[in-house]
């Protein structure tokens, strides 16, 4: 598929019935393996994995190395790549131009609760940047209402939550990406004050099932970091058990 075919397919995933699930992935083999299996649609990247990788803190790498990852994942699979791009590194324009250029077809980009104006604008750039480039550019405009709010009521998070993401869909965004744990009420809160079919949320531990969210009414089930944490998990489990005398377990595939 061509880059603009991709976008099409990725932003017809949010719009369908079922909710759209995304293990997120954080380079070439960990993509290619998500990639083999035939439940997967599409790949997201996921930031704070990736900046894991190349010894940053979240939030911290540098953009050119963030894209060089994106763009191999992109270029080693034949699906649809939503990537994790911060907080647009202070041009969300350009830096979804450059993403584009790299095979993206899709981000989460974070308004870190800045000034209500200066994130519609951010929204706005990045649409703009897709049409651009003759691509529909999925946008999954991440608000940090929830996880930014301090000591708010949640009541109060989850209105401005509800303020900022009707605003980025009127902007153009392709959904609303609201992290945080969430149980069935805040969901249905969200639900009904952005829209059916336009809520995005993360998989965390103490969260409801993505069953539950799609019951819901929710666009799309990410899980951030967590799957890199399973692996590494996985991988200190496994030489803790080496270290003992134990042995590769025999079941042990090779994906890559």
């Amino acid at each position: 598929m061509s880059t603009a075919d991709k976008a099409r397919t990725l932003t017809d995933l949010y719009s369908a019935p079922e909710i759209l699930r995304v293990v997120n992935i954080w380079d070439v083999v960990s993509a290619k393996a998500i990639a083999a299996l035939p439940e997967t649609r599409a790949l997201a990247t996921a930031g704070h994995s990736i900046a894991a990788s190349f010894g940053y803190s979240d939030g911290q790498i540098p953009r050119e190395l963030m894209l060089d990852m994106v763009g191999r994942i992109a270029a080693s699979v034949d699906l649809p790549v939503s990537a994790d791009l911060d907080d647009g590194y202070g041009d969300a324009g350009e830096t979804t131009r450059l993403a584009i250029g790299v095979g993206i077809v899709g981000a989460n980009v974070e308004d870190r609760l800045k000034p209500f104006a200066e994130s519609v604008a951010q929204v706005e750039a990045i649409v703009k940047a897709g049409e651009a480039e003759g691509v529909s550019f999925a946008l999954n405009a991440r608000t940090d209402a929830i996880v930014r709010g301090g000591d708010k009521p949640l009541s109060d998070k989850l209105a401005d939550a509800v303020e900022r993401g009707r605003a980025y869909l009127d902007a153009g965004a392709t959904a609303v990406f609201v992290p945080g744990i969430l149980d069935a009420d805040a969901t249905r809160f969200l639900v009904d004050g952005i829209g059916a079919g336009r809520v995005s949320v993360i998989g965390l531990p103490g969260a409801l099932t993505a069953a539950e969210y799609e019951a819901l009414g929710v666009a799309r089930i990410s899980y951030g970091p967590l799957p890199q944490r399973v692996a590494l998990t996985a991988l200190q489990d496994t030489a803790a058990d080496l270290y003992a005398n134990g042995a590769i377990p025999a079941g042990t595939r090779a994906l890559n």
